[in-house]
């Protein structure tokens, strides 16, 4: 349950966010590299739980997509694509935020679910 609450807080955040229109992930590569901070994974079917104030996430662009790369034996998020001029993705599996010093993450995808709230 406090993993839902975190998951459902960290989407308001990043909904509320205003996007910035200077720095475009879908054509920049500034924001390739290693974001550390609080990571989060959970996986009811196969009952793994991984939390940690002290993760990572490495971004990695690939054509036009992204790979979220997590530390702590947490699964890659893989294949995420950005809308040109847009720093924000938001789907109905959830949403992911990206700028030069930040990476908010909170994602759900066939019943596992992601989060992230790093820095540079």
């Amino acid at each position: 349950m406090k993993m839902t609450l975190s998951i459902i807080s960290l989407v308001f955040l990043v909904i509320s966010t205003s996007c910035s229109k200077d720095n475009d992930p879908s054509d920049d590569n500034l924001f390739v590299g290693t974001y550390n901070g609080t990571v989060s994974y959970s996986n009811p079917d196969d009952g793994t739980e991984i939390s940690t104030d002290d993760g990572r996430v490495t971004l990695v662009k690939v054509g036009d997509a992204y790979n979220f790369d997590f530390s702590d034996g947490i699964p890659s998020l893989n294949g995420i694509e950005m809308e040109k001029n847009e720093n924000v993705f938001i789907s109905s599996d959830g949403a992911i935020k990206i700028d030069e010093g930040t990476l908010l993450i909170a994602y759900s995808s066939e019943n596992e679910t992601w989060g992230a709230n790093c820095d540079r």
